[in-house]
């Protein structure tokens, strides 16, 4: 079947960015908001959009009921579940399909063996997936586990078996810490994901994160896009992305790809998918987990290949072979992904909260912004911190991260405090630039990442965010608030 109409579950610039490529494909498209969120762009920018009320996530965006109802009131065949909030939950994914909507994303079953970290290594262990070395077996007694941590050899790492983005994570280097690592990650694990489960892993020192992309259809075909570089991270949280990896041979990047496709045809899955692993200094990796959804770092993807996953993952959903073959995806030149948050990274990583006076349009060519707010717009503390995504093209690292540099300096944000010199201290780090990244980069290097002294440049920048900010205060007319909220006027600067 066609499917003509997508009601995105989903806010902010995930949103945004699957609307753009539905309309390219002639699809309606449906949105949904959280009164607090009704003069975002997504809430604007789509052919319909229906309020979800006010309240806490559950009531809103995670009201798998509501958002059902409100599927069927517009009449639309699928659901896109975006990355985050339920494009992970295979109860939703169970109930659109039991609602005759389409989900695009993959099936029930691959969300539950995927999601599970005990069950997912057990699974592709019969496939014979290389594994960190650990335990993950059904005694989850304090005494075996602890047995087993001796026999890996310290470091380990305890692991929720259901968690993800850090949460139920310990690091552990010798048998005092155990026990209480033991408790904390079952204690977090149960909080967090209501399951107590926990797996004991051989801990990596200095290791490398790379994920590889892979797309499946329903007729055979599974595909890989390449990998990605995910080591800058902080606190298990990713900050700076890329593709080519740097410091990588042509062989091993083709290897841990090909193990990326064999997982996809293991369990038979079906549209997008990032098999994510641990690499080790001499090359050596190991299965550390699958991610069924679309990840928020694809668009560096696309910035290389020149492919659009998001179409692709429609076309999967309504039953089409995908419209490539992998000798036909290629890497051109380089990407860099810088997240933007709502953060002062030199007060603890603080959030900000505020209005945002004006965003800023960066100039370059092959450079994209994808951001979920508009000038005039709010950020609260109800949801991720993220505020932007600026995505950069170069033919060499090199030139990307020079373009990088300069793009950030173009996206304001002004109103808001957050993470852009941080960013650029990242970007601008010999080691990073040497390609020599891993995932204690941030920890390791906290005191030359740290703040600055201001040049003259920042100086000037500082004294035009304020003489705008005060006009902007003391200026803004009725007309000029009517822009906020025209999504024709509003969308002019924005890039996605």
């Amino acid at each position: 079947m066609k499917i003509k109409k997508i009601l995105v579950a989903n806010r902010g610039e995930i949103a945004l960015r699957v609307l753009k490529t539905a309309k390219e494909m002639g699809i309606k498209v449906v949105t949904v908001f959280a009164d607090d969120d009704r003069n975002l762009p997504h809430a604007l920018y789509a052919d319909e959009s229906y309020s979800l009320g006010s309240g806490a996530l559950h009531d809103t965006y995670l009201n798998k009921a509501k958002l059902i109802e409100v599927t069927k009131k517009c009449g639309a065949d699928a659901i896109h579940p975006g990355y985050g909030f339920l494009s992970e939950n295979e109860e939703f994914a169970r109930m659109v399909e039991a609602a005759g909507v389409v989900f695009i994303g993959p099936t029930p079953e691959s969300i539950v063996l995927m999601g599970d970290k005990i069950g997912s290594k057990n699974a592709l262990e019969k496939i014979h997936i290389p594994l960190t070395p650990g335990y993950h077996g059904d005694d989850q007694s304090e005494d075996t586990l602890a047995r087993e941590a001796k026999k890996i050899g310290y470091p380990v790492l305890i692991k929720a078996s259901a968690g993800g983005g850090g949460k139920g994570m310990r690091i552990v280097h010798q048998d005092s810490e155990l026990l209480e690592a033991i408790r904390g990650a079952k204690s977090e694990g149960l909080k967090s994901f209501s399951s107590d489960r926990v797996l004991v892993e051989k801990y990596v020192s200095n290791p490398r994160h790379i994920e590889v992309q892979l797309m499946s259809d329903t007729h055979g075909n599974h595909l890989h896009f390449f990998e990605r570089e995910c080591s800058i991270q902080r606190r298990y949280q990713k900050v700076v992305e890329e593709t080519p990896a740097p410091n990588m041979s042509q062989e091993l990047r083709l290897r841990i790809c090909k193990t990326a496709v064999e997982i996809a045809r293991g369990i038979n899955y079906r549209g997008a998918g990032t098999v994510e692993f641990i690499m080790a200094q001499d090359g050596s990796f190991y299965f550390m987990e699958m991610n069924t959804r679309l990840q928020v770092e694809h668009p560096v993807t696309e910035m290389v290949t020149g492919h659009d996953l998001v179409k692709y993952q429609i076309l999967v959903a309504q039953g089409d072979r995908l419209p490539v073959q992998q000798t036909e995806i290629e890497q051109k030149g380089s990407a860099i992904e810088c997240r933007i948050y709502a953060e002062d990274p030199d007060q603890n990583f603080m959030p900000s909260i505020g209005r945002i006076e004006r965003i800023g349009t960066p100039s370059l060519r092959d450079v994209r912004l994808d951001c979920g707010f508009l000038d005039g717009t709010e950020v609260g503390v109800n949801y991720d911190p993220m505020l932007a995504k600026l995505v950069v093209w170069g033919e060499t690292r090199d030139l990307a991260i020079t373009k990088s540099i300069h793009s950030l300096n173009e996206v304001l944000f002004l109103g808001v405090k957050t993470n852009r010199d941080y960013l650029k201290r990242i970007l601008a780090h010999p080691q990073f630039v040497a390609g020599k990244t891993h995932t204690h980069f941030i920890p390791d290097h906290k005191n030359e990442l740290g703040p600055r002294s201001l040049t003259d440049q920042d100086r000037a920048d500082l004294m035009a965010a304020l003489i705008f900010s005060e006009r902007r205060g003391t200026s803004v007319t009725s007309a000029q608030s009517t822009t906020f909220s025209n999504p024709w006027t509003a969308l002019a600067g924005f890039r996605n």
